[in-house]
């Protein structure tokens, strides 16, 4: 958070960079991060390893953090009794991941955040796990000092019960390793995944499945491209598109969606998509402003045009760092309440607006209804513009101006509010997935400016987290540190080939190049095949995953397989396709199992069956925006389109071969496989 520490005295976690591990600093908790000398001393005196995980967004972290972090009689008891480990889980995924999935093993249920879990000191195996504990015993948990209580008692007591149950879990967690087939998927599980978002599809609201509902971008992607998939093939899938339009619609309408400053919240707690956990997370932003670019360009509907510019000014306006860097995220709190910023009280509003902007207003958000989040008024659109001004006999064109000037003035009044905390680290994956949105923001609507907006936070990563030919994960004020993670190297390729879409680049072309080598160097498993989460030389956990599904963000398999796919038809390189395609092999059951789970490995999957269009444009100057252009008119996510100049040379792999003619010349390859350019734009 970028509030200022609280005075009095601080423990070591104010030396470090994190944001969240910094808002514990001055607890009476003797915290340490995760380190070799905490772990060391854990051994030493023999005690067991609490190990807290969070982030800096996170509302029950701070609830937790309040009730017992904070208070002295309960951090006396975990002082005496274990060595403290604070973990941000947003600088070190990867040991989230691992105990996130001890969790689910040890409890049979789900984690999430606040992640409390209990570890032996000397192989770091967790002997128990839960999430947010009360300080008092309520909602059937027990408070978090009698369990503290009762863990030290387990652990001096049942000792050999606790290691037996370790080596049976670390067994267990060996046994989560993918098994791998030795084919790809066939093409009916793209049906398959289809099928099952159709069957848990919400006509009425969008969405698939009940409340929390989370915006699942990955997913609504997918649908487009299977009608793009459809239309190019000559067939109509209406169905495809309707479940991917609508439940976008929906979201931007809905109180997900902030409707005076944009971004999208992380999810909601209904099923109305009306009430979110008020948090904004860069790793959602960035695929759903793409997701709304495509949805503009797949049915020029304007609603997803303008979701995509407010996202993106957004980004720029309140997430992009001087340096160039976009933020992590935006706290759901502020003032020690919920979603204080982003409520209203009706009576304030129709104070604020004239009578003339009230009514419409009021129709479209919802201040003609009850209240709807603990006595006050969160925008939610219940009516479109088009049904207010018929039912109010308005011009349509009258009440959408009305409204714009009422969302000005109301955003020019809640500036004024204490905003919520701002976690102001730079890390590498978010930030190249938002690199990726700005940039196909700026390719599909038109706007240099957001171009620019990318290539600053691109450049930021270039000259702050790229190290002696590695990535490292995560920066603050400047500083950065920490390994990177598959992540971070698989999103910023992807991010390259997009921005390589929108402007050409030789130094990206090379810098892709440099990180798909690393991939492969360091996560590509040459043997059973895909990608570990961690690199060969990270620090050695009690489990080193390879993760196929789609999470909170997309898969990092999926997007390596993607990635690595295209670059390799792209240069003609077959080690990068032979690693896709062992990814795929690698994840067949898992995606046979449960195939909408894993819609990044779809992606993959569909451009391994049928590989994807790559167009080559050869032009001078003055003639190549034109061509490139016509080449990227409407949405045809199976193109992948670089228009460069006349005057570049070494070029690498058969990019080598595409030479310039004596005006624009295109290249059309699909696979392994070209036609004889052309030289005419109506060709195209």
């Amino acid at each position: 958070m970028t509030n200022p520490q609280a005075p009095g005295p601080t423990n070591r976690l104010a030396e470090t960079l994190s944001p969240y591990l910094q808002q514990h600093a001055a607890n009476p908790v003797d915290w340490w991060p995760w380190c070799p000398e905490a772990l060391a001393l854990a051994r030493a005196q023999d005690r067991p390893i609490l190990l807290s995980i969070g982030y800096s967004a996170c509302h029950w972290c701070h609830v937790m953090a309040h009730e017992s972090f904070e208070d002295p009689a309960t951090a006396g008891l975990m002082n005496r009794l274990f060595v403290n480990i604070k973990v941000d889980r947003e600088e070190r995924p990867d040991l989230d991941r691992v105990y996130q999935g001890a969790h689910q093993l040890i409890t049979g249920r789900p984690g999430g955040w606040p992640l409390t879990v209990f570890l032996t000191p000397d192989a770091l195996c967790p002997f128990f796990a839960g999430t947010y504990f009360p300080r008092a015993p309520r909602h059937g948990l027990p408070g978090f000092s009698q369990l503290l209580l009762g863990v030290d008692q387990a652990y001096r007591e049942q000792r050999e019960a606790i290691r037996a149950h370790g080596v049976e879990l670390m067994a267990t967690l060996g046994q989560l390793a993918p098994m791998g087939s030795a084919q790809a998927p066939e093409a009916a599980v793209l049906d398959a995944a289809q099928a099952l978002l159709a069957e848990h599809f919400d006509g009425e609201q969008g969405g698939f499945g009940g409340a929390p509902r989370f915006p699942h971008a990955t997913n609504l992607e997918f649908l487009l491209r299977r009608w793009a998939g459809a239309a190019a093939a000559g067939r109509s899938d209406d169905q495809a598109l309707r479940m991917a339009t609508f439940t976008l619609a929906q979201m931007i309408r809905g109180g997900i969606n902030d409707q005076l400053g944009g971004g999208f919240c992380r999810y909601a707690v209904d099923d109305l998509w009306m009430i979110p956990h008020f948090e904004k997370m860069l790793y959602d932003n960035g695929p759903l402003l793409a997701l709304c670019c495509d949805a503009w360009a797949a049915t020029g509907e304007p609603l997803f045009s303008e979701a995509a510019v407010a996202t993106a000014d957004w980004l720029v306006r309140e997430m992009q760092s001087p340096a160039g860097g976009y933020y992590a995220s935006l706290d759901a709190d502020s003032e020690g309440h919920e979603g204080r910023f982003y409520v209203w009280d009706r009576q304030h509003v129709r104070a604020l607006l004239t009578p003339k902007e009230y009514g419409p207003f009021a129709a479209v958000y919802g201040l003609d209804r009850p209240a709807n989040f603990e006595g006050q008024w969160h925008l939610h659109g219940f009516r479109t513009p088009a049904a207010v001004a018929e039912h109010q006999g308005l011009p349509l064109a009258e009440v959408q101006a009305l409204l714009a000037t009422a969302r000005v003035t109301l955003c020019a009044e809640r500036e004024g509010r204490v905003r919520p905390g701002l976690d102001d680290k730079v890390l590498t994956a978010w930030n190249a997935l938002a690199i990726k949105g700005m940039a196909r923001a700026a390719r599909v609507l038109g706007r240099p400016d957001y171009l620019e907006s990318a290539q600053a936070a691109l450049d930021f990563i270039r000259h702050t987290l790229w190290r002696d030919g590695r990535l490292l994960a995560t920066a603050k004020d400047g500083q950065a540190h920490l390994n990177a993670y598959l992540d971070d190297y698989a999103n910023l390729l992807d991010a390259l080939l997009e921005l390589l879409q929108t402007r050409w680049s030789a130094a990206d072309l090379r810098w892709a190049v440099e990180l798909a080598e690393v991939l492969l160097d360091q996560f590509h498993d040459p043997v059973a095949g895909g990608f570990w989460f961690t690199g060969r030389d990270h620090e050695p956990l009690i489990q080193r995953p390879k993760p196929l599904g789609d999470e909170s963000m997309p898969s990092g398999n999926g997007i390596a397989a993607w990635a690595l796919q295209r670059l390799g038809h792209l240069l003609g390189e077959p080690r990068y396709l032979d690693a896709a395609a062992g990814t795929l092999k690698l994840a067949a059951e898992s995606i046979r199992r449960l195939p909408s789970a894993h819609g990044t490995l779809l992606f993959a999957l569909d451009e391994y069956l049928d590989p994807p269009e790559t167009l080559i444009i050869r032009a001078p100057a003055d003639l190549l925006d034109g061509w490139q252009a016509a080449a990227q008119q409407g949405y045809q996510p199976r193109r992948l389109v670089l228009a460069i100049p006349d005057t570049a040379t070494d070029l690498p792999g058969a990019l080598a071969g595409m030479h310039p003619g004596t005006g624009p010349r295109a290249y059309r390859c699909r696979g392994t496989h070209c036609e004889p350019p052309v030289e005419e734009l109506a060709q195209l």
